[in-house]
């Protein structure tokens, strides 16, 4: 009789699961080709290199973001030792952390702080080097406890901050750069606590919403980016026509705690169906909103930028009931 119970129990806890992954309806066939990534880039643009992180966690993509950096710029940028860290004001961003130089330091959603680990070899450390623990010292409004080391795959040791690794970028190449900041929707300036450099102390959920001065209530991140739905996606069933390099401009919103958003519609038109993740048939999972996949957009470099609205009139910022902002017929 035990074995029967245990048997019993592991068939329904099997099927609430895939109750809950099928519940929109999700494909398991190949993804349609049909893409629309935004033929025009608005101003200011996106940086063109491969990689860019499609925000799901994985630890695979490179978020590079970089393009072809120089050569004198790699060589400055990750020869140089770090030495006494210093903590520049930026309008923008608040403090933010530097080096002996002034150079920017960041971090990367795709590394993990507890316990630090790099997910940036390769082309992502040429774009992106890794700044070296050796002789870093912590200056003024800095907290030495803060500063630590990591091992990286190739035995070399990096610096975390706060427990996250920390990098400089290559395309900044005189001291109070910030060209990194934002790229890819992974890439964030240094705080000197190790969080992400920002302005406001205000600390969002995964997902909530904010009002926007021209486009009213809209979904945002927990970097307060705005959130955007792809027109060419099926909601029933739920498809999706963005793959492949659509979403290196276009990184998928990675799944969220249902407990971690503010303001966001978790029923949907068909109740306690909304908000599910998506099982992407390239094996990405993605956060849904009613059944509808939710994208960031590389574009947006700050909180409240809004570049991706309306980019080839198939890409629109996204309601908290999954309803698009500005779009034809809706």
């Amino acid at each position: 009789m035990k074995t029967s119970w245990r048997s019993a129990s592991l068939v329904a806890s099997a099927a609430a699961v895939l109750a809950l992954t099928t519940a929109c309806g999700q494909e398991s066939g190949p993804q349609s080709a049909s893409q629309n990534v935004g033929a025009t880039a608005p101003a200011g643009g996106y940086d063109g290199g491969t990689g860019l992180g499609t925000g799901a966690g994985t630890g695979t993509g490179t978020g590079t973001g970089a393009g072809a950096a120089t050569d004198e710029q790699n060589a400055a940028g990750q020869a140089a030792p770090a030495g006494k860290l210093s903590v520049a004001a930026n309008t923008e961003l608040g403090q933010v952390l530097t080096d002996s130089a002034g150079r920017t330091l960041y971090r990367f959603d795709q590394d993990t702080a507890e316990p630090p680990k790099t997910n940036c070899e390769g082309d992502c450390a040429t774009a992106w080097p890794p700044v070296p623990a050796g002789d870093a010292t912590a200056g003024e409004g800095i907290d030495e406890s803060q500063l630590g080391e990591v091992t990286r795959p190739d035995g070399t040791k990096q610096l975390t901050i706060g427990g996250w690794p920390a990098y400089r970028y290559a395309k900044d190449v005189n001291p109070g750069d910030t060209k990194g900041q934002g790229v890819g929707g992974t890439w964030y300036a240094l705080a000197p606590d190790g969080k992400k450099a920002s302005a406001s102390a205000e600390d969002l959920p995964g997902l909530s919403t904010r009002n926007d001065p021209e486009l009213g209530e809209i979904v945002i991140d927990k970097n307060g980016h705005t959130v955007y739905r792809f027109m060419k996606d099926s909601q029933w069933p739920m498809k999706t026509a963005c793959t492949g390099e659509c979403l290196e401009k276009w990184p998928v919103v990675a799944p969220v705690d249902e407990k971690d958003t503010k303001g966001i519609d978790l029923q949907g038109s068909t109740p306690n169906r909304g908000y599910v993740v998506f099982d992407r048939p390239d094996g990405i999972k993605q956060q849904t909103i009613d059944c509808i996949p939710i994208y960031t957009f590389a574009g947006d470099k700050k909180p409240g930028d809004t570049n991706g609205q309306g980019v080839g009139g198939t890409w629109f910022a996204i309601r908290p009931d999954g309803k698009p902002v500005g779009a034809s017929g809706e």
